[in-house]
């Protein structure tokens, strides 16, 4: 596990409130300079603690507003990669995770209208070996910043 110091965390949570925060910035809030701040940024990534720097897009004003999550079930000889490959498929998956135990897979799915869940629904039971679906809409979110 690469070594983390608390002012990496400092600099880890400061990009995740806000990715596109200047070095400048950064330094003000922590105290280091604009070099120091860059050199530890440039050695995150090189670790691979970062990875990437993401836009955050409110789903809602483009028209796709209904987010649920769908638990899929297949025979247990199924591998892995077809169960991925059978979600990946579907435009509307935003994210697929295999997981052990029942449900094989939880699938999450961003659509416009309850219309066009449904649409999706039966495109998942069709796809690959799934022998069952069970799906949740959500109603809220809310997301844990797990950097301290």
């Amino acid at each position: 596990m690469p070594e983390v110091d608390d002012i990496d965390h400092q600099v880890l949570r400061l990009l995740r409130e806000d990715g596109r925060r200047t070095f400048s910035e950064m330094a003000e809030r922590i105290g280091l300079s604009v070099a120091a701040v860059k050199r530890r940024v440039d050695r995150l990534k090189e670790l691979g603690v970062i990875t990437g720097f993401a836009v955050q897009i409110d789903y809602a004003k483009l028209g796709w507003g209904i987010e649920a999550f769908t638990e899929l079930r297949y025979p247990g000889t199924t591998p892995v990669a077809e169960i991925i490959r059978t979600a990946t498929d579907v435009p509307e998956v935003q994210a697929v995770f295999t997981i052990a135990g029942d449900p094989d897979a939880l699938i999450h799915v961003r659509v416009r209208d309850l219309g066009h869940l449904q649409q999706v629904i039966d495109r998942l039971r069709r796809a690959g070996n799934v022998t069952g679906t069970k799906t949740l809409l959500v109603l809220g979110s809310w997301t844990r910043d797990v950097v301290n």
